[in-house]
């Protein structure tokens, strides 16, 4: 416990909660995994509470969100409230009527007014009480040995689809299948977003000439590679040397070249962003809040402010304004954020349509609290 309220209290939210308890772990080396293992999810509990109940006592909200979050006999619940770890395995909208007083689980998250058409509101606070799963994406033609190797391991898991596998969050991979060449560590939802492209795809001149202009760590350049059977050819631009950096070593393992990669910022109508003008798909993963990610990250969601939402909504139009020139007529650009808010999603559709005259051909919205996984929002274009 002390140890706990100790992190929390040094944490200024700088860096992500992950990367500070790697940190001071590195640091205070006396602590055994076991130990590591149960004060991280104690520090994880208590940011799940979000923006409720932010001045209660540090060591009793941790208390509070662990009785909230587990499902599961806890030995350090029993220790500080054996009443409640009696009761630990109801569902989460029973234990708070046993808090006194009772527990507003809407408190967490206070701007329902503001999510996308189609989040219910308590749903969505509510799935800040329990963390998502792990995915991975099976890369074509290693299904069969990627399935037998989990077989082989000691880790639960389940097939979902046939190109799908879930496990436990924090499942350990990296010594049992081999990432970004067997497997892609890819969000349930985040395998869906570019799954409507398929039918739209022979419209288009062939070889696909592609550009994904905020590529960041790769994941939906993969993606598209994989279902377009590497019929592709992809130029990926970011607004750093060191990211494409790295992108070029993911790519290396996945088995890709890239036709063309440049550091840009699409954002910016000064700088040259070294595009060429018949793209037939552009990829718009734009920057956002990443509230449809909150679960993984609740620390993220105890230090929003509202206002951010405008500032990634107005570099989002700057971004979608410098990348549409770039579309050849009759091609299709992808609209895609890890976003639950509104100005963020269906707000950016209308700015789209009505400065760039574009097609809205379909939307999807991909809620994360349904099947424990991330939130995801794309839309598809024709110019």
């Amino acid at each position: 416990m002390q140890t706990s309220v100790n992190i929390i209290g040094s944490y200024t939210g700088s860096l992500p909660l992950s990367v500070h308890l790697k940190q001071f772990f590195s640091a205070q080396k006396k602590y055994g995994s076991t130990d590591r293992k149960q004060i991280s999810t104690l520090c994880y509990h208590y940011y799940r509470l979000g923006k409720a109940l932010r001045d209660m006592d540090t060591a009793q909200r941790v208390i509070l969100a662990c009785f909230l979050c587990e499902q599961q006999d806890s030995a350090f619940l029993q220790f500080h409230r054996p009443d409640w770890n009696a009761q630990i395995q109801l569902p989460a909208a029973e234990k708070c009527k046993l808090v006194v007083p009772p527990f507003d689980i809407a408190s967490i998250f206070p701007w329902g007014d503001h999510l996308s058409e189609g989040i219910p509101a308590a749903s969505y606070a509510a799935s800040f009480l329990q963390q998502p799963e792990l995915y991975l994406r099976i890369r074509p033609g290693h299904h069969d040995q990627v399935i037998k190797k989990l077989q082989a391991s000691n880790l639960s898991f389940r097939e979902i689809g046939t190109s799908t596998v879930a496990l436990p969050n924090g499942s350990k991979l990296d010594a049992l299948l081999t990432l970004d060449q067997e497997v892609v560590v890819q969000d349930l939802h985040s395998q869906r977003v570019l799954d409507f492209l398929l039918p739209l795809v022979p419209e288009l001149p062939q070889p696909v000439q592609a550009w994904d202009c905020c590529a960041a760590s790769g994941g939906k350049s993969i993606l598209l590679y994989d279902l377009l059977k590497g019929k592709v050819e992809l130029t990926v631009s970011d607004i750093r040397k060191s990211i494409l950096v790295n992108l070029e070593n993911r790519f290396s393992r996945a088995g890709i070249h890239a036709a063309n990669a440049f550091v840009a910022d699409i954002s910016d109508p000064e700088r040259p962003n070294n595009a060429i003008s018949n793209y037939s798909l552009i990829l718009c993963d734009v920057p956002c809040t990443g509230s449809g990610t909150w679960s993984r990250t609740p620390e993220q969601l105890m230090g929003f402010k509202l206002a951010t939402i405008a500032d990634f909504a107005q570099r989002q139009q700057q971004i979608v304004s410098g990348a549409i020139p770039h579309l050849q007529a009759g091609g299709l650009l992808v609209y895609i954020t890890c976003s639950v808010f509104r100005q963020e999603n269906e707000a950016m559709l209308d700015f789209i349509k009505q400065k760039f005259h574009l097609q809205l051909l379909q939307v999807e919205l991909w809620k994360g609290h349904d099947n424990k996984a991330d939130s995801m929002f794309a839309a598809v274009f024709k110019k």
